[in-house]
């Protein structure tokens, strides 16, 4: 895997950039004017992000795996500490299923019934492969979700939820959170 040169990634006029960030050479970029990346953020071979009006807010120490995407007009949160693992959908717009209306962006949007809604992912989220997160959906802090996953509604924090659609299973250990204290300590000496 190639990754762009920060003289490469700034030419691709991003709303912002942080340090150490490692961007593909294979991954796509759309509306990059509306996507911000926070320090050490890792993006890797065929990835997705696609920004619409609400924007992509990447924090710190995030690592998005090959194939995932990110796409709708919605704003989409990526808090510091998240891990997508590869193959996962994450969706702030959909179209409607029902037969109501059309579908699909070559239809202009009187016909559709494209609902918007923002997604955000708390600190130290985890989210398997081949997961989809839909429009509207919050994981709070501390979130892990099992492979194959459907997540159509919001998660409580340190919770691990697994299924399709996802259910709560059983608990997260906090133990992470006395890592992270020790490791951004361990950045300031």
């Amino acid at each position: 895997m190639a990754m762009l040169t920060r003289e490469a990634i700034e030419t691709l006029g991003f709303a912002s950039v942080g340090e150490n960030v490692q961007l593909s050479d294979r991954a796509s970029f759309y509306g990059a004017s509306r996507i911000a990346l926070g320090n050490n953020v890792r993006i890797d071979d065929f990835c997705v992000l696609s920004a619409g009006v609400g924007g992509i807010s990447i924090g710190q120490h995030v690592h998005i795996a090959v194939y995932s995407s990110l796409i709708g007009a919605g704003k989409i949160t990526l808090s510091d500490f998240c891990n997508i693992s590869s193959r996962v959908a994450i969706y702030s717009s959909n179209d409607d299923y029902s037969g109501i209306t059309m579908t699909n962006p070559t239809v202009p949007s009187e016909y559709t019934g494209v609902t918007h809604a923002d997604v955000f992912l708390g600190k130290h989220v985890i989210v398997g492969c081949g997961s989809v997160i839909l429009p509207g959906v919050k994981l709070k802090d501390g979130v892990a979700v099992g492979a194959l996953s459907l997540i159509n509604r919001s998660c409580g924090e340190f919770g691990i939820y697994a299924g399709n659609p996802a259910r709560r299973i059983k608990e997260r250990s906090r133990d992470l959170l006395e890592l992270e204290q020790r490791f951004t300590t361990s950045k300031t000496k």
